[in-house]
């Protein structure tokens, strides 16, 4: 018997049939089966005549994203509040998710849970989309019988910390695009624009103002060499965000130097506060014991420096300090999270302390955000100005040399 659900279920497909019912009106829709055949002699006792069946494609489609995750965790945790089945929650996400890799994944999940796993062992399958955060909350869950509200609970949590990461990439992304568009403007001004310029000034004879010869030099360099600087460029680029994925050493020196930039590290800083505080509350209020939920607190910080800081707390944890006063020694903590996590374990309420913690630094980089918005956009245009301005004024310096002269 477990022998034949276990080769069935696996081969289950999703397969989109159309057909008429009874009244002779076109009708369309979807079903888990181990085949066509079986798909037809199921519309046929319904009363369907069946004039198509096709399997739904799996494959190809967008990757499965962190927000893909969110989202489908909010509305497994809607739909089990709401009073449905586990495995009907599945088939009804499954069917209005619009990305097939998503829809195999969940596809996936549901046979390894109808075959009598545990949801936490079906997750653990594939680690690449369900993290040990998120398959410990799941299992404490399941143990303590609140399945449905530790799933609320991560999907507030996801939501937190995808806002988090919005709000750094929107602080982060106006600059770099205006660097990118800036550079291919100068690329196109000293390729073409200058080369032109320089045909004109040959024909007027004397020497050129020096600012106009140093603009002509820049122009011939990036002339006879455009392919040199472009192949340097891309593939500095390249091998330098690959040594920063592989390389642990090179992981936290780039972290270190990111939380000591002026105005940027700050607000980098804070965010991981937020994700860090905002991991622990959750993990904690879900009953995982500390030791264990200190696992997963430092990788969702996003920073090795606040990694490592934790691999010390834990460490520290697990032969009897405080909390509070392993947090203390690793130098990396501000005083306000030292003092509410004190007073959360004084008090023992850690997880509201350490939540209240997380909305703290959550609107400080909301508010941070909002103003390097304002901050940026003057910088940027004087920064642009220069550059574009001093290229302009010096190539029409010998034009005015010439006019005084006439």
């Amino acid at each position: 018997m477990a022998t034949a659900a276990a080769l069935k279920s696996p081969k289950e497909l999703i397969f989109e049939w159309e057909g008429k019912d009874k009244n002779g009106k076109v009708i369309r829709g979807e079903m888990r089966a181990g085949g066509e055949a079986v798909v037809n002699a199921s519309l046929r006792r319904q009363g369907v005549m069946v004039t198509r069946v096709r399997k739904r494609r799996t494959s190809g489609g967008r990757s499965i994203k962190h927000r893909d995750i969110a989202i489908f965790t909010r509305q497994l945790a809607t739909m089990m509040k709401a009073g449905v089945p586990l495995l009907q929650s599945f088939d009804i996400v499954a069917r209005g998710a619009t990305n097939p890799r998503l829809t195999k994944l969940l596809t996936d999940v549901r046979s390894d849970v109808e075959t009598g796993t545990s949801l936490s062992s079906a997750f653990r399958k594939h680690p690449m989309h369900f993290d040990a955060l998120y398959c410990n909350l799941v299992e404490a869950g399941e143990a303590g019988g609140i399945l449905e509200q530790l799933l609320d609970r991560l999907a507030i949590y996801q939501e937190k910390t995808l806002a988090i990461k919005s709000k750094i990439k929107s602080a982060l992304m106006y600059p770099i695009a205006v660097i990118v568009v800036a550079f291919v403007v100068l690329t196109v001004i000293m390729i073409f624009v200058i080369p032109a310029f320089e045909d004109v000034f040959k024909s007027f004879g004397g020497e050129l103002p020096a600012p106009t010869q140093v603009v002509i030099a820049m122009s011939k360099f990036f002339v006879a060499w455009w392919w040199l600087i472009g192949i340097i460029i891309g593939g500095g680029g390249f091998f330098f965000f690959q040594s920063w994925k592989r390389s642990e050493k090179m992981q936290m020196t780039m972290d270190r130097l990111l939380l000591r930039i002026p105005v940027f590290g700050d607000l980098i800083n804070k965010s991981v506060i937020a994700r860090w505080t905002r991991t622990l509350s959750t993990m904690f209020a879900a009953g995982v014991p500390l030791v264990e939920a200190l696992d997963s607190v430092g990788g969702a910080s996003g920073n090795a420096v606040y990694a490592i800081a934790t691999e010390q707390i834990q460490r520290d944890v697990s032969t009897g300090s405080a909390l509070t006063t392993s947090m203390t020694a690793t130098g990396v903590f501000p005083t306000m999270v030292l003092q509410m996590a004190a007073i959360g374990e004084e008090s023992g309420s850690l997880d509201h302390m350490l939540g209240k913690a997380a909305e703290f630094y959550e609107e400080e980089v909301d508010e941070m955000v909002k103003g390097l918005s304002s901050l940026m956009e003057p910088f940027i245009i004087v920064i642009l100005g220069t550059l574009i301005g001093g290229i302009v004024v010096s190539m029409y310096l010998p034009i005015f040399k010439l006019g005084a002269v006439v």
